[in-house]
This record gives structure tokens, C-alpha cells and sequence, in this order.
């Protein structure tokens, strides 16, 4: 209690010194929690859209030639076609597990006196693996769909309560309501189509255009993405594409490419094979877009990886500075306490009792001012979670949330804290020692 009495008179006799050095380790401390709040909040939301797909996948575009070959200009349109699935499936086992495709086409679904416009897509079962669609209610498309070109629709929980349908709700097999509406259970009609018996989830329909398309599932709209409606890619080529080859898009999982080389290799020759079956050169890079999320996800780790070594840097950094202004303060607290350490020792203190008291004082400033740094960063940190956290900005095809989570663990503010007691422990040691071994009559002398 009288180091500790001593040490309060002694900061209240020097509030301006006690200030600055509090400040310093506050800043230091309060600073890093912030960065690392800030960065871990863009790379959490960086991680996050980048997970809506599947890692090992690849989707394949057409495009447009930017080089002539076999006396044919630049500047044509690629267009995938059918054999071009046909070709990735046969010729790429060595890598290629689940081939699929992507048909689009606009429309509009009604269910009564409610309607949408939407994009529908027609896909195949992987699609739900590569695009990591979450269902809500019951199924995707399945193997049969595509087989039989069923006209099936799977839409989003939002698009369905525009529809009037309650997502939370099934319809029971003995008939009853579907989301509210009247489903006969022995058939009839559905909102004027006719509706099979037995209900469940296929005894809800929806018109699409002319055609009466059956709801089989509904699935979770991400809220930073874009809502598709999805119906088997077989039943939409069928009535939107059946007079051309056109096949959309392609889009396959993948195997056996653990780096950035083989990922690069494999789509030379992939490129390569294509852009034979369709007059373009081989090293002409623009005539099909290939979007591999692996390469992708290669790149983002390695971004993330330099934004957390550029956020600790500049932390450390910052602690480093409350470190040197601890240590400069309890220079110069020494040096202003020389005499009154003579005097001390003068009268039989012993070295310890002095590199004691200087020890301490370090210990319970850089103590207490780093706790209040870190309160300080980690309330920060939650405003940016409560405001800045909750900001979308909206990129087109999708909605992206610019912070996730911007906060730090506890683990990190305590290590932080702990990290700055004990540089600044270090700090005051040094000139607490050479306070400690100073001669007496050398001490008195310097007043």
C-alpha cells in the first residue's frame, strides 16, 4: 500500500507526464484491436461470398475471338453447344467428376392473381453442390427431372410469399392447403390448372408462360445474391432453346489439381480442345471465359494472408510506439528523481526498494491505461459490427455485405494488453537499474 500510495502522489504531482504515457499505451493497444477489427471484418465478408460456391468447379462461358484462324476474322460470337458438354464429360475424366449445364431465360410466374419476373434457370442436380443452394422445403432437381424433362420449378422462400405461398407450410397428401390455397385432394384444379392427386409438394403448380410447371421445392435466398428460380435444364432447352444447339453455360466439379500450375495446365488443354470445335485458335483466351473457383479461392487466400501480415505489421507498429513512449517517460521520470533516489540510498534504502518502486509504476500505468485502450477498441469494434457491419452495396448480380463480424477475440485484446505490460515492464526496467546502482553522493550532486 506504500509503493502504491507513493506512486499515486507521485502521478498526481506529474499529471501531464502520467497523461502522455497513459495515452501511449492506450493508442498503441486501442489501434491494433481497431485494425485488426476492420480487417477481420473485410476478409469475414470476402470469406463469406466467396464460400456460395464450390471451391473445386469450374463454369464455362462463351465468348468472343480476338484472334483470326483458318482465314476467319476476329470478332465472332462462341456460342457453347451441346457437344461441347458431351466433350467435357468424355474426353477430361482424368479430372472432371459431375458435368452440368446452364440455360437462362426470363419469365413470369403467376399462382392466381400473384406473379413475379424472374430469371429461370435450368440446371442439372450438381448445380446445388457447385452453387451451395440451401433448401428450405422440400427438393432440388434430381436425375429423374432431367431424364423425363419434367417441368419442375424450385423458387426461393421469398419468391414465394410474393406468390402467396407460405414457405414454413407443405401441402398434406390427403390434399388441404398448400401455403394457405386450396389444394383438392383428388385432384382438379389448382388456381385454374389441373393438379394431380395425392397433394404434397407436387400438388403445387405455377403457371410459366403457357406451360403449368410444378413446385417441388423452395429453397433459402441468400440475402447477398441474386434470386433465381430453377427448373430441370432438359424441360427449359426443351421449350425455350429446342431450335438451336445453344447450351448455355457449362459447369463442372473437379479433382486432382492441388495447385495453381496443374489448375492452369488443365485449362490450356480444356481451352484448347474447345476452341478447336469451334474454328478458334488455340491460344485464343477470349473466345470461351472460364471461371475456375479454385484459382479464385488460390488468389483470395493469398490477398487475405498479405492483409493480415499488413494489419499486424502496422499494429505492432503502433504498439512499438507506446512501448518507446513508456520508455522515454520513465527516462526521463528517473532522471527527474535522481536526487530523490540519492537521498534514499543516502539513508539506507536498498537497490531493490528503488528498482522496486520504478517497476511497479511501470507495471500499474501501462496496466491501466492498456485496459482502458482495450475497452476502448473492442466498443469500437462493436459500433462497426452495429453500423458498417450491416451496410450492403450493390454490385449488380449480388448485394455484398463490406463488413462481417468486424471485431477481434478476447484472446487477441488480452495478449495485446499483456504484450504492452511487458514491453512496458521492460521499458521501465532499464533506467530502473541504472536508478538502482547510481552512487549515492553522484545522485545528491545532480539536483
Amino acid at each position: 500500500m506504500e509503493i502504491l500510495n507513493e506512486i499515486w502522489q507521485t502521478a498526481r504531482r506529474n499529471k501531464l507526464r502520467t497523461t502522455l504515457t497513459g495515452f501511449a499505451v492506450a493508442w498503441g493497444i486501442f489501434m491494433l484491436i481497431v485494425l485488426l477489427g476492420a480487417g477481420n471484418g473485410l476478409i469475414n465478408a470476402t470469406m463469406q461470398q466467396n464460400n456460395r460456391f464450390l471451391s473445386s468447379s469450374m463454369v464455362v462461358f462463351g465468348g468472343e475471338t480476338s484472334m483470326p484462324y483458318q482465314g476467319l476474322k476476329e470478332g465472332r460470337s462462341i456460342r457453347l453447344q451441346q457437344r461441347d458438354i458431351k466433350t467435357t464429360a468424355d474426353e477430361f475424366t482424368d479430372h472432371v467428376d459431375e458435368v452440368g449445364a446452364q440455360y437462362r431465360t426470363a419469365a413470369t410466374i403467376s399462382l392466381g392473381q400473384q406473379y413475379i419476373n424472374t430469371q429461370v434457370c435450368g440446371v442439372y442436380p450438381n448445380h446445388t453442390k457447385i452453387d451451395k443452394v440451401e433448401m428450405f422445403r422440400g427438393r432440388f432437381i434430381n436425375d429423374l427431372d432431367i431424364r423425363q424433362k419434367r417441368k419442375v420449378l424450385v423458387i426461393s422462400n421469398k419468391q414465394a410469399k410474393e406468390l402467396g405461398i407460405d414457405p414454413t407450410l407443405g401441402a398434406p397428401s390427403g390434399g388441404g392447403t398448400f401455403g394457405g390455397i386450396a389444394n383438392p385432394p383428388g385432384g382438379g384444379t389448382f388456381s385454374g390448372i389441373v393438379t394431380p392427386p395425392g397433394g404434397g409438394w407436387g400438388g403445387c403448380y405455377v403457371k410459366m408462360g403457357s406451360f403449368a410447371f410444378q413446385v417441388v421445392g423452395i429453397y433459402k435466398e441468400n440475402e447477398n445474391g441474386r434470386a433465381d428460380a430453377f427448373s430441370s435444364y432438359t424441360a427449359i432447352k426443351s421449350i425455350y432453346g429446342a431450335s438451336t444447339d445453344d447450351a448455355g453455360r457449362i459447369e463442372f466439379t473437379f479433382h486432382g489439381l492441388p495447385t495453381e500450375a496443374a489448375n492452369e495446365a488443365f485449362e490450356k488443354d480444356y481451352r484448347q480442345r474447345l476452341n478447336a470445335s469451334h474454328q478458334a485458335h488455340p491460344d485464343d483466351e477470349s473466345a470461351l471465359w472460364l471461371w475456375n473457383r479454385y484459382t479464385q479461392s488460390l488468389e483470395m487466400e493469398t490477398g487475405i494472408g498479405i492483409i493480415r501480415t499488413a494489419l499486424w505489421v502496422i499494429g505492432l507498429l503502433t504498439l512499438l510506439s507506446g512501448i518507446v513512449g513508456v520508455s522515454n517517460i520513465m527516462l526521463i521520470t528517473v532522471r527527474e528523481r535522481t536526487h530523490e533516489f540519492g537521498i534514499r540510498k543516502a539513508i539506507g534504502a536498498k537497490p531493490w526498494s528503488i528498482l522496486k518502486l520504478i517497476i511497479v509504476e511501470s507495471v500499474i500505468i501501462t496496466t491501466f491505461f492498456g485496459y482502458i485502450g482495450m475497452v476502448l477498441g473492442v466498443a469500437a469494434n462493436e459500433w462497426m459490427d452495429a453500423t458498417i457491419g450491416h451496410t450492403k452495396v450493390d454490385a449488380g448480380l449480388f448485394k455484398a455485405t463490406m463488413f462481417v463480424n468486424p471485431t477481434v477475440g478476447i484472446d487477441v485484446c488480452i495478449e495485446a494488453t499483456l504484450v504492452m505490460i511487458i514491453a512496458g515492464t521492460i521499458a521501465g526496467l532499464i533506467p530502473a537499474m541504472k536508478a538502482s546502482r547510481i552512487r549515492p553522493i553522484v545522485a545528491l550532486q545532480a539536483a
